[in-house]
């Protein structure tokens, strides 16, 4: 890992937060590491103000575990975990969405019409990063409500927030926005014309393609 050329381009704050994500990304810095912030601040000339930005930042993209009286450390990350907790959505998902699709109203596909709009215009700041996995389920939210199996809703629910560092890695680290961004509107596309079998697949190779990208990245940092 060289840390030894000093910030000199853009602000040191964009600088130092392009190359600590590079560091974790690549496995230079591996996950469960500990990335001492005076050290990082040393080696890259800058104060800790630019560092601690960064490192906020990260932690909002799940890279980073930060706490800010304890320090940071870079995100373990798991390719058994992922796959189990991605194949079950892509299996609970679909099963849901199909029972929902028959019961869909003129307005639960019109609040899931907003709720997209919304997310797409997020996904254009990345200082938005954090409202992603929020839009995300509010529109799938929208749509699997119909099926009225709450408590399959509320597994839903809790495996997505399982999911979220997963998803933000995906969207921000593997170009998976665009796709992201036309499978949604492909998939609300199939729930306006009541198609459960197109829409159903669609959305199970949605999630297990996000979940094939995912896993090149994490088995890359573990490399």
């Amino acid at each position: 890992m060289n840390l030894s050329s000093p910030v000199v381009h853009k602000t040191r704050s964009q600088v130092v937060l392009h190359t600590l994500r590079e560091w974790i990304l690549s496995g230079q810095i591996k996950g469960g590491q500990a990335i001492r912030q005076s050290y990082i601040a040393e080696q890259l000339n800058v104060s800790r103000i630019p560092v601690r930005e960064a490192l906020v930042q990260l932690d909002t993209e799940g890279l980073v575990n930060f706490e800010p009286h304890k320090g940071a450390t870079a995100t373990l990350l798991s390719v058994i975990q992922v796959t189990e907790l991605f194949e079950l959505r892509a299996m609970i998902e679909a099963d849901l969405l199909a029972k929902a699709i028959p019961n869909l109203q003129d307005e639960d596909l019109d609040k899931a019409e907003q709720v997209l709009t919304q997310l797409e215009l997020a996904f254009k700041l990345e200082s938005s990063v954090a409202t992603w996995s929020e839009l995300n389920m509010q529109f799938h939210t929208c749509l699997y409500q119909a099926a009225g199996r709450a408590h399959t809703l509320d597994i839903v629910k809790g495996l997505n927030t399982h999911s979220d560092r997963y998803i933000r890695l995906q969207l921000l680290h593997t170009g998976g926005i665009p796709t992201a961004e036309r499978e949604h509107r492909a998939l609300l596309d199939f729930c306006k014309n009541k198609d459960v079998a197109g829409a159903s697949e669609l959305l199970r190779q949605h999630i297990l393609g996000a979940l094939a990208a995912i896993k090149v990245l994490v088995e890359k940092q573990l490399s």
